[in-house]
């Protein structure tokens, strides 16, 4: 079992610890989300 991740946690520091390929996290419209944003934003965007 994989733990949450942290809401403060940036999304390029997320892929590089998980060992995922830069631009695998995306916004919802598709296009590559920017390594700098935090995770807690694309969780309060998904929310709306």
């Amino acid at each position: 079992m994989v733990r949450k991740i942290r809401s403060d946690a940036r999304v390029g520091n997320v892929e590089k610890s998980r060992g995922l390929p830069p631009g695998t996290i995306r916004n919802e419209n598709g296009r590559d989300t920017r390594s700098d944003k935090k995770i807690g934003t694309i969780r309060k965007e998904a929310k709306k």
